[in-house]
C-alpha cells in the first residue's frame, strides 16, 4: 500500500513540476504532464482496489507545526471506493489530454494546464483520504481553488471570467457551511481527528446534530449541485477544458457525496431521525426532475451535460435518502440496498458522464463550437466519437445493457420496498419518488435522442461540421476505456461485492449474497421473490434479437444489396434548413411544462417591399426564465449590494479610525470571553 501511495504522490508531483522545467516546449509539456498523471492515476486505481479488498483500514499520519493540523490519512473501504473512482476517471481523462491539449497550443499556457490538472487530481484524492478535519478542509479548499483556475483557463473571454467568479463564490459559500459543521464537531470532540469525531468526549445534543446535518447538507450540496444550489454547474462546466469538465462532473461533485456519507453513516454511526432521510430524498427527487427538464432546453452541448449532472446527483441522493429512511427504522438490509444503489450509480455516473464530456470535447475539437445547431452529419465524419458518444447516451438514458440501467433499476427497487416502513406517509412518498424517477428517465431518453440525433445524424448544418475530422488516437482511447466500462458494468456488475465491503462498514450488514442471486447471474433487491434481473441474460437476449432480426430480413428479402439514392423531398432538393432543430425537437415538452419553464418567445418578420404577404426574413429567439437566479440569487445579491453600500460610511480613509475599530472589537471579544 505504501509503495502505491508513494507512486501516486510521485506521479502527481512530477506532473506538477516537470512542465515548469520545460518552458517553451509545449509538446514536451503536454506529454510529460499527461504521462505523469497516467502513472499516478494507475497507482490510484490499484490503491483503491487494495483498500476495497483489505480486511482492515490502513492509516498513516505526519505531524505538522500548525496547531490542530495533522496530515493524517485513512484508507478504509469508503475512501478506497472514491479513490478508485477518481483515479479511474482521471486515468481516462489523462490519456485523452495527450491529444486534446493540442487544442490549446498557442491559446493558453500548456504549462499551467498540465501542472494544475495534476495538482487538482492530487488534492481530490487527499480529500477522500484525509483522516483529520483540518487536513480535509485544506485539501477541499485547494481542490476548489485549483478547479477555479482550470475553469478560467481561457480567461480572455468575458463569459469564462463570469463563470469562474460565479463558481468560486458558490464553492466558498459551501465551504463556509462545512467549516461550521466541523467546528461543532471540534467543540464536542476537542480535536479535528476524524476518530474523535466518531467517538466524541461530549456527544452532540439533538439540536447540534440537526445543525450539523443542515450545515453539511448545504455545504456539500453546493459542491454536488443539488437544487437550488446547482446554479454554478451550467456556467462552470461548459467553459472549462473538456477533460477538466469530465473530471469535475464525473468525480469532483462526487466528493460531496463522499462527505455526506462520511458524516451521516460514519461520524453519526447511522443514527438519525427519519426526516433527515426524507429531506435528502426530497432534494434528490427535485434535483433529478428539474435537472433533466432544464437540460432538455439546452442547445449548448456542455451546458446540457452540466444540467444532467444535477439530474444524476438527484438519482444518487434518491438511493442514499431511501437508505437513510430505512436505517432510521432499523431496516438494515434495505438501508444497505439504498446505499448500494446510490454508490453503484455514483461510479456509473462518473463513467458515462466523463465519457459524454470527453465526447463533447471531441466535437468541440473538430468543429470549434458547442452549439448543437451547428452540428449534423458528424457520424459519417467522426464514427468513433459517434459510437462512443452513443454508448454514453444509452447509459445516461438508463437503457440496457449499460451500467446506467442497472443502478437506476436498483434505485427503483429500493423505493418500491417502502411497504415495509411502518409509517403511512413514507409508504406513499417513496413510490411517488419512484414515479418522479420514471418521468426523469423518459425525459433523459428524449434529451439524448435530441443530443445524438441533432449532432451526428442528418446533414451538416455548418461549414465546421462539413469539414470535421475524427479526433486523434489518444482522445479515442480515453473515450474507449470509459465506453468499455459502461458496457462491462451493465452486463456483469462485478462491482457489487466490492461495494458490499463499503456498505458493510457503514450499515453494519453484508448483502452481497442476497443481491447477487443465482450464483451471480442475477441481481435481486435483497429478496429474489420480490423481483430479479439477470443482466447477462438480458444482454444476450438483445444480441440474439438483433441477429434474428437480421436473419429474418435476409430470409424474407433475399440477398442484401446496397442502393444509394437521394431522399424524396416532395420534388425539391433537401437542405440542412429543412432538418429538425434542437428547438423544434423539444417544442412539445416545452409546451407541456411551460409553467415551470416560463419561456419567452420572440419572432420578428421582415416582409418584402413589394408585398406584406411574403416574408423576406424571420428571426426567432427562445429564452427560458432562470427561475432560481431571478427569484433567489438576484434578490440576495441585491440585498448584500445594498448593505455594502450602506456600510461604506465606515470607510473614512483615516488610519486612526481603523485602529479604533480594531481596539473596540478586541475589547468586545475580551468581554465575551470572560
Amino acid at each position: 500500500m505504501l509503495n502505491l501511495l508513494w507512486l501516486l504522490l510521485g506521479g502527481y508531483v512530477a506532473g506538477i513540476l516537470l512542465p515548469l522545467c520545460l518552458q517553451g516546449r509545449p509538446e514536451s509539456q503536454r506529454l510529460t504532464s499527461s504521462v505523469a498523471a497516467i502513472v499516478a492515476t494507475s497507482a490510484g486505481v490499484a490503491l483503491g482496489l487494495f483498500g476495497l479488498t483489505s480486511l482492515e483500514p490502513v492509516t498513516g499520519s505526519l505531524a505538522s507545526t500548525i496547531p490542530q493540523l495533522t496530515l493524517a490519512i485513512r484508507l478504509d473501504s469508503l475512501a478506497a471506493f472514491f479513490v478508485f473512482t477518481i483515479s479511474l476517471v482521471g486515468l481516462a481523462a489523462s490519456i485523452y489530454a495527450i491529444g486534446y491539449l493540442r487544442h490549446f497550443e498557442g491559446q493558453t499556457s500548456i504549462t499551467a494546464l498540465g501542472s494544475l490538472f495534476n495538482a487538482y487530481l492530487l488534492c481530490m484524492t487527499f480529500v477522500v483520504l484525509a483522516n483529520n478535519g483540518f487536513f480535509f478542509l485544506l485539501a477541499w479548499e485547494l481542490m476548489s481553488l485549483l478547479s477555479y483556475f482550470l475553469v478560467v483557463t481561457q480567461h480572455q473571454k468575458a463569459e469564462v471570467r463570469y463563470a469562474g467568479l460565479f463558481y468560486v463564490i458558490m464553492t466558498h459559500i459551501g465551504t463556509a457551511f462545512i467549516v461550521v459543521a466541523f467546528l461543532v464537531f471540534f467543540q464536542s470532540a476537542g480535536s479535528f481527528s476524524f476518530e474523535a469525531f466518531r467517538h466524541p468526549g461530549h456527544p452532540l445534543s439533538e439540536g447540534m446534530r440537526t445543525l450539523v446535518f443542515l450545515m453539511t447538507l448545504i455545504g456539500f450540496g453546493t459542491k454536488a449541485g443539488i437544487v437550488p444550489l446547482h446554479v454554478w454547474l451550467p456556467y462552470a462546466h461548459p467553459v472549462a477544458p473538456s477533460h477538466v469538465s469530465a473530471v469535475m462532473s464525473g468525480v469532483m461533485i462526487k466528493t460531496a457525496i463522499y462527505g455526506l456519507i462520511r458524516v451521516y453513516f460514519d461520524f453519526f454511526g447511522g443514527q438519525f431521525p427519519w426526516w433527515w432521510g426524507f429531506t435528502v430524498l426530497f432534494l434528490g427527487a427535485t434535483s433529478a426532475l428539474l435537472g433533466v427538464m432544464y437540460a432538455l432546453m439546452e442547445h449548448d452541448l456542455k451546458r446540457l451535460l452540466a444540467f444532467h449532472s444535477v439530474e444524476n446527483i438527484g438519482i444518487i441522493l434518491l438511493g442514499i435518502g431511501a437508505g437513510m429512511i430505512f436505517q432510521s427504522y432499523g431496516l438494515k438490509e434495505l438501508a444497505a440496498l439504498g446505499l448500494l444503489a446510490g454508490l453503484y450509480h455514483t461510479i456509473n455516473h462518473a463513467l458515462f458522464k466523463a465519457l459524454l464530456f470527453l465526447g463533447a470535447g471531441s466535437l468541440l475539437y473538430a468543429t470549434q463550437t458547442r452549439n448543437m445547431e451547428e452540428y449534423g452529419g458528424l457520424l459519417r465524419r467522426m464514427p468513433w466519437t459517434g459510437f462512443f458518444f452513443l454508448i454514453g447516451a444509452v447509459s445516461i438514458a438508463a437503457l440496457p445493457p449499460t451500467n446506467g440501467f442497472v443502478s437506476e433499476w436498483l434505485v427503483f427497487q429500493t423505493l418500491f420496498l417502502s411497504f415495509q416502513i411502518p409509517t403511512v406517509f413514507l409508504k406513499l412518498m417513496l413510490p411517488i419518488a419512484a414515479a418522479i424517477l420514471a418521468l426523469t428517465g423518459v425525459l433523459a431518453l428524449a434529451c439524448f435522442a435530441k443530443a445524438f440525433g441533432i449532432a451526428f445524424l442528418a446533414q451538416p448544418r455548418s461549414t465546421h461540421a462539413r469539414h470535421a475530422e475524427e479526433v486523434p488516437v489518444p482522445m479515442r482511447m480515453g473515450m474507449g476505456i470509459l465506453a468499455t466500462l459502461c458496457v462491462a458494468l451493465g452486463i456483469a456488475p462485478m462491482v457489487v461485492p466490492l461495494l458490499d465491503r463499503v456498505i458493510a462498514s457503514l450499515a453494519g450488514i453484508s448483502i452481497a449474497s442476497k443481491v447477487l442471486a443465482i450464483d451471480g447471474w442475477a441481481l435481486a433487491p435483497v429478496n429474489v421473490e420480490f423481483s430479479s434481473l439477470s443482466t447477462p441474460v438480458l444482454a444476450l437476449l438483445l444480441v440474439v434479437s438483433a441477429i434474428l432480426g437480421w436473419g429474418l430480413a435476409v430470409a424474407l428479402g433475399g440477398r442484401l444489396t446496397t442502393r444509394r439514392s437521394k431522399s424524396w423531398g416532395c420534388g425539391i432538393t433537401l437542405t440542412p434548413r429543412m432538418e429538425y432543430t434542437a428547438t423544434g425537437f423539444v417544442q412539445p415538452i416545452k409546451r407541456v411544462f411551460s409553467t415551470i419553464y416560463q419561456p419567452t418567445v420572440k419572432l420578428e418578420t421582415e416582409f418584402l417591399a413589394e408585398s406584406r404577404y411574403f416574408a423576406k426574413r424571420r428571426h426567432f429567439e427562445f429564452h427560458i426564465e432562470p427561475i432560481f437566479e431571478k427569484y433567489l440569487y438576484d434578490p440576495l445579491v441585491a440585498f448584500f449590494g445594498t448593505m455594502a453600500d450602506r456600510l461604506k460610511v465606515i470607510q473614512g480613509g483615516n488610519l486612526h479610525l481603523y485602529l479604533t475599530y480594531i481596539f473596540v472589537t478586541l475589547i468586545a471579544l475580551l468581554l465575551l470571553a470572560v
